[in-house]
């Protein structure tokens, strides 16, 4: 019995604070508005740092009836910017306070406000948007985000109407200008390019950007700047090479880098520099020597250290919390330091206990260090050096097949991405990889709905079989099932298409292994061939398809299977005297793998092909003025005359 008393005790403990709140909403339903007004007013004071106030006001339906007075237009705009305060103080509460607040329609309402003449109105609007839209529970899509918001931002003048404002004797002014430069700015060419033409008190914006990333001044100011100088380098607007991103930019970003920094500009000016050097080797080369960079990240993964400078209590906290956000950037700017450059990359796996920080990273909680700590190996894994000795001594192997067991796609992609590396016919890693269980892993990718991990799997699959014994082909055409290969040779993704184009050559690979698979598979493997040479594919599909003959051709009986196939004789035929190159030196593998005179059968082969009219045009090809395709018809005319 005791359970049924708990509704009635909570529903009269409601009912007191609600009677209490409730006048409040009361007096905003008063025909005098002036009584409207000063109950707004007296609303604002009670809700201010009191979110039991604020929670019982929304459930006593105040939001509705503040929105609706909110866009009369018979309301006063004293009102109107009142109503909007009490609402931005109500979504600085809980995250279900700004659900309510969103469920009420909240946001076209504001926006509406934008259009009011009235400067203090526009500003409480504002102040409520800003106060909602940093709430992780408001969806992003109700307001233009992307390309398309900078856009509309850029078609209305923003940049001319902003620009003015970095000149502002408010230093607030100016960080808000730089921030909205920043955003617009970030892979958006169109308003990149446009940037560096606007002039600022006869000064070019690239300039102002320049001074504001200068020592002297505020931290916040100096990364800011360099984010702008980022992200206009990035979208090609200014050259990598230009003194504003080589000498001035960069060495603020490594700057940012240095344990005197607090952890949240370090991690910014890691993830910043990260993105500013990742396509350009140069600017790699000369982050890695700057400052000792290199050493000066290994102090990301020590932070806070025992005896950490951090002598208030509350910063401690929130760091200790916050930690894991410096692996993660640490993590991303190795990845982008040693994305190409070999040396870089042997100095960052050199650095102390670098390998197995990136094999505990790979397991850590947080999704976004995981997805780093992968890219980071993935970079890494590029070198063939280190791929034989490091990446074997600290079986980094083990943990990726973890990773791949049970990972959000994002995570999925560049670890596959990073086991077709460790798959490659030099690497270590590839026998005890194969012993693990990753042809079932890898056949199961080639079956995702991601055209990334399709691709993937397939690419790994394919340096797998490169070079490999019998018994490892047999197992991936058996895990793969002949039905899945057929499906992926006619994926819509090119990649994919290529790929598995790609595994069908390396698989029939030395004579005993495309007898054996031609004999058990042959039929199925002339089909598709055939479907391939007759649809309308590009031609480097076409000319893996032809090379997939060619090995068919240089089988003992597996041969046989093109000989005896006239459909497939005349495609052969016709690819001879394509107008592409590529695909005629592709045929002439097939024709020399099949005329070659000192094996059984060859009489009958030559014979069939030159009643085909295959020695006419093998003469026509000898006078070529490709030396190459002349070359090879010339040896293939030699069978016929051996």
């Amino acid at each position: 019995m005791a359970c049924l008393l708990e509704t009635p005790i909570r529903m009269s403990v409601l009912s007191e604070v609600t009677a209490s709140s409730r006048h409040y909403v009361d007096r905003l339903f008063d025909p005098d508005p002036q009584k409207v007004l000063q109950g707004v007013i007296d609303m604002k004071n009670a809700v201010i740092g009191n979110n039991k106030q604020k929670a019982n006001l929304i459930v006593l339906g105040a939001v509705p009836r503040l929105l609706y007075l909110l866009q009369q237009e018979s309301s006063s705009t004293e009102l109107k910017t009142e109503c909007a305060v009490v609402l931005g103080s109500l979504a600085m509460g809980t995250e279900n306070n700004v659900k309510s607040l969103l469920d009420c329609h909240i946001i076209p309402a504001l926006l509406q406000g934008l259009l009011s003449p009235d400067l203090r109105f526009i500003e409480a609007c504002l102040r409520c948007l800003r106060t909602i839209f940093t709430s992780p529970v408001t969806p992003e899509e109700l307001l233009y985000t992307g390309p398309d918001h900078q856009t509309i931002l850029f078609n209305h003048g923003a940049v001319q109407n902003i620009a003015h404002l970095l000149t502002s004797v408010s230093y607030k002014v100016r960080m808000q200008a730089l921030k909205c430069f920043s955003v617009l700015a970030f892979e958006n060419p169109q308003v990149s390019m446009t940037l560096v033409n606007v002039l600022v008190d006869g000064e070019l914006l690239p300039q102002i950007f320049v001074k504001m990333l200068q020592r002297d001044k505020p931290i916040e100011m100096q990364l800011t700047s360099a984010k702008c100088l980022t992200y206009m380098c990035r979208a090609g607007a200014i050259r990598t090479d230009d003194s504003s991103i080589v000498l001035k930019t960069l060495p603020c970003l490594v700057r940012m880098c240095s344990k005197e920094r607090l952890l949240e500009e370090r991690v910014e000016g890691a993830e910043t520099l990260a993105y500013l050097i990742e396509p350009d080797v140069e600017l790699q080369r000369i982050a890695s020597i700057t400052d000792h960079l290199i050493a000066m990240l290994a102090d990301y993964f020590k932070y806070p250290s025992s005896v950490s400078a951090i002598t208030d209590i509350k910063r401690l906290d929130h760091d200790l919390k916050h930690a894991h956000e410096l692996r993660q950037a640490a993590f991303k700017l190795y990845a982008s330091l040693g994305a190409n450059d070999e040396d870089i990359r042997k100095k960052i796996i050199e650095t102390e206990n670098m390998m197995d920080r990136i094999v505990t990273g790979l397991s850590e909680s947080s999704v976004k260090v995981r997805l780093a700590a992968v890219r980071c190996l993935h970079s890494l894994s590029r070198s063939v050096q280190q791929l034989r000795t490091s990446f074997q001594d600290h079986a980094v192997w083990k943990p990726l097949m973890k990773v791949l067991q049970n990972a959000p796609d994002e995570i999925l992609v560049v670890a596959s991405s990073m086991l077709c590396n460790l798959l490659l016919e030099f690497s270590p890693s590839k026998e005890p990889i194969l012993e693990s269980g990753a042809v079932e892993l890898l056949c199961g990718l080639t079956q995702s709905e991601n055209p990334a991990l399709r691709v993937n799997g397939i690419w790994a699959l394919m340096n797998m079989a490169f070079q490999a014994e019998q018994k490892i082909k047999a197992d991936i055409l058996r895990s793969l099932s002949t039905e899945q290969l057929f499906r992926l040779l006619s994926d819509s993704d090119l990649n994919v298409l290529m790929k598995t184009l790609g595994l069908l050559r390396n698989l029939l690979s030395t004579r005993p292994h495309i007898d054996k698979i031609m004999s058990t598979h042959g039929k199925q493997i002339m089909q598709a061939v055939t479907l391939i040479l007759e649809g309308e594919h590009n031609i480097e599909v076409k000319e893996q398809t032809l090379c997939i003959l060619a090995n068919i051709a240089d089988g003992t009986t597996a041969k046989e299977l093109i000989m005896t196939n006239d459909d497939i004789l005349q495609k052969i035929k016709y690819y001879m005297g394509h107008s592409h190159v590529k695909l005629q030196l592709a045929t002439m593998f097939c024709i020399s793998n099949l005329v070659r005179n000192e094996e059984e059968g060859s009489q009958e082969r030559q014979d069939k092909l030159r009643d085909m009219g295959i020695v006419d045009i093998l003469h026509k090809l000898s006078q070529s003025p490709d030396s190459n395709l002349c070359d090879k018809a010339k040896t293939a005319l030699q069978q016929y005359l051996a």
